[in-house]
């Protein structure tokens, strides 16, 4: 095996190793293919790192929108530039196809821009008062210093989302990745420390689960936000109640597509298979379960059974291959676990059962697209997130059913209709129980400039991105402005 590039954390504004053991990033496809090795934080590189923050965000509280925007805006242009070395590194260390990879890095420099342009956008808001020469305005402040809490499946846009805002609105950030995508994190923190972020604005730990949770339970945090598992994100919200700063989670999803009677059934099959099999199915926003109307559902899901078995599984960096591997070796455990007891529980599967990929070496985490169909919604798989490339199929009687259907999970992240009824798409709207619906397109997809989160167990906190972003990342102050001259 030979050695991977070796990184850094970054405290206080120095390329720093960590106090703790040497970590390796092995790539899915191929395990003997070492791709970076850190000297990973421990809870004292915590302490530094917040340290650091604390010093350094008064300082950056005071600076200018614009410039603040302005490294948003160079960073932007750093990610790209490297879009292409870049997004074959995400391919080779986190496991989507390498064109994926790339249009992530230039969804993250997108991200940037948008934050980039905070300063020309409203700071607050200006209210008459009732009482003669005066002027009530509501100002926003920085929350201080914040914990940036990342996962494994959008390496570079998700902490892009988090990190932007918060250094836009002049917050100092401590951030912390998931340890099995090292290099994207540090990709992401080099630019921006090259672009001019101030020494102690961003602070970047690579470490493990213990350096996640000292992260959020510090005293010297002002807030958090999280993106990951249920279980996770519901400890940090605990945490952070527990000590009176809020807490940003987004959490699972049990994502459904909605295919009614009069859909475009191509259509409705080309977006399916991207959003339940596009990045492997790693997506919060993945399409997981399918509901079809019994009319349409035998030749749906012949359709869609033959397209899904005819993707092209293997090395990500391969041009020609639309699916790459999972993250590691545990994910592909729990995930094939989850297609067993299924079809043990009287599943019936619509493709090929099938654990190896059609190129690529045995050895790498791959699992084939599977697509299950399921007599009831007794079936595990109908409400675990088993966070893969796994579609789990009922039938509904009538749209009404098919929405009842969508509605039958803890969560409510994202959700796709299929229909050419208007009436149809404007009783989804108000009956389906989502913070993203897309009609007629698949249920993953986000922009910078509009809300991004879920209902019911799906998250916690203000929305992320867009306008939405500052509710989180910011307090308000409201002040009643009057003039010493007595008013007349």
């Amino acid at each position: 095996m030979h050695s991977g590039v070796q990184l850094c954390n970054l405290i206080g504004g120095k390329w720093v190793p960590g106090s703790g053991a040497e970590m390796t990033s092995i790539s899915p496809a191929d395990p003997e293919i070492e791709v970076a090795r850190v000297l990973t934080a421990e809870i004292g590189d915590v302490d530094r790192a917040v340290a650091a923050a604390r010093s350094a965000q008064p300082s950056w509280r005071r600076t200018p929108p614009h410039e603040r925007g302005a490294i948003l805006a160079r960073a932007a242009a750093l990610l790209e530039a490297s879009a292409e070395p870049w997004g074959s590194d995400l391919a080779r260390e986190e496991g989507k196809t390498r064109l994926e990879g790339v249009a992530e890095v230039q969804r993250a420099a997108q991200i940037l821009r948008y934050f980039a342009a905070e300063a020309d956008r409203s700071e607050g808001d200006h209210y008459g008062s009732p009482r003669r020469g005066e002027r009530i305005l509501v100002t926003r402040k920085p929350l201080g210093v914040v914990g940036v809490i990342t996962p494994f499946n959008f390496p570079i846009a998700i902490p892009a989302w988090k990190i932007a805002p918060a250094l836009a609105y002049g917050n100092a950030v401590v951030w912390k990745p998931a340890s099995t995508v090292p290099l994207l994190a540090f990709h992401l923190a080099q630019a921006l420390h090259t672009a001019g972020a101030p020494a102690g604005v961003l602070n970047l730990l690579i470490g493990d689960g213990p350096v996640g949770r000292a992260l959020a339970e510090h005293c010297g945090i002002d807030g958090v936000t999280f993106t990951g598992s249920t279980g996770v994100g519901r400890a940090i919200a605990s945490a952070g109640a527990a000590r009176g700063v809020p807490v940003q989670a987004e959490m699972g999803g049990k994502n459904a597509a909605v295919v009614l009677s009069d859909a475009n059934l191509e259509l409705a099959v080309d977006e399916i298979l991207l959003g339940a099999f596009r990045s492997s199915g790693q997506k919060c926003t993945a399409t997981s379960r399918l509901i079809v109307e019994d009319r349409v559902a035998d030749d749906l899901l012949s359709q869609l059974g033959a397209r899904a078995d005819s993707l092209r599984v293997g090395n990500p960096l391969a041009d020609e291959v639309q699916m790459g591997p999972v993250i590691d070796r545990a994910a592909q455990g729990a995930i094939r676990a989850g297609i067993e007891c299924a079809v043990n529980q009287g599943a019936r599967p619509i493709t090929t059962v099938n654990d190896s990929p059609t190129e690529s070496s045995s050895q790498g985490y791959f699992v084939a697209p599977t697509i299950l169909e399921l007599p009831s919604g007794e079936i595990d798989l109908w409400r675990d997130e088993l966070f893969g490339p796994v579609l789990a199929v009922r039938r509904a009687s009538s749209p009404e059913h098919a929405f009842e259907l969508a509605n039958d999970s803890e969560f409510g992240l994202s959700a796709a209709v299929f229909t050419q009824d208007l009436t149809r798409a404007l009783e989804a709207i108000d009956d389906i129980d989502v913070g993203i619906l897309h009609v007629n397109s698949e249920t993953a997809g986000a922009d910078p400039h509009v809300p991004f989160g879920g209902a019911k167990g799906s998250s916690y906190g203000p929305k992320e991105q867009g306008q939405s972003a500052r509710d989180f990342f910011t307090h308000t102050t409201t002040v009643y402005l009057r003039g010493a001259k007595s008013p007349s």
